[in-house]
């Protein structure tokens, strides 16, 4: 309930306006565990807001013409699935680059599973695959395969997902991310943007807050 409320009030205020109200709240429950009122006090989990964060997301139609505007690009191959996988799951950068395939299961029921690892919280994850990611992931996976018959590399060391033909994983996208949001309109978007992006959408469409936080690893 005090995630909930605190939620409410960052959208409809601001997240200074929701930390004064929690720091209310806290020193309610702080008062009432010294009265022997309540043995527990449920607020002293929950931490403040970035006052100063970035809270900007995109619509559903605007992930799509990101995705068509990445496949014009020259990270067509692989860029897809690194916008669905943030978009989708909520994945963050950190989370997306240390992929492996070990990690994903395509044909599990059908739809596929994939497993997330935050090293930030240590926090591991095993989600459905959304059929856009899957569609992407294959492609790409199929990408990599025919390059390296062509180029006779028969030899991976690695089991990175997003890696140069080597196995080699790639350190960043920076270039070919900003082109690709420069050639979109949206200039001052980040790749974390997109995990706020996957937060927000839940949550207009009907998510609740715990859930929301459990999906993205919270």
């Amino acid at each position: 309930d005090l995630l909930e409320y605190q939620t409410e009030i960052l959208h409809k205020y601001s997240a200074t306006t929701s930390n004064r109200s929690l720091f209310v709240l806290k020193q309610i429950f702080k008062h009432g565990v010294e009265l022997k009122a309540t043995n527990i006090d449920p607020s002293d989990e929950i931490t403040y807001l970035d006052e100063n964060q970035r809270n900007k997301f995109i619509l559903p139609n605007k992930i799509a013409q990101l995705v068509d505007v990445s496949k014009q690009t020259r990270a067509k191959f692989y860029m897809p699935a690194l916008i669905y996988l943030g978009a989708e799951h909520g994945a963050a950068k950190q989370e997306a680059l240390s992929l492996e395939w070990s990690d994903i299961n395509f044909d599990f029921d059908g739809q596929g599973i994939i497993k997330l690892y935050r090293t930030k919280n240590k926090y591991e994850r095993t989600e459905f695959m959304m059929p856009r990611t899957r569609q992407a992931l294959l492609g790409w996976k199929d990408h990599l395969e025919f390059k390296r018959r062509k180029c006779n590399i028969e030899v991976i060391d690695q089991d990175f997902v997003f890696c140069r033909l080597d196995g080699t994983p790639l350190k960043g996208f920076r270039s070919a991310w900003r082109t690709i949001c420069q050639i979109a309109g949206l200039p001052d978007f980040h790749y974390h943007d997109l995990r706020h992006t996957f937060a927000s959408n839940l949550l207009l469409s009907g998510s609740g807050i715990k859930d929301v936080k459990e999906m993205m690893g919270h």
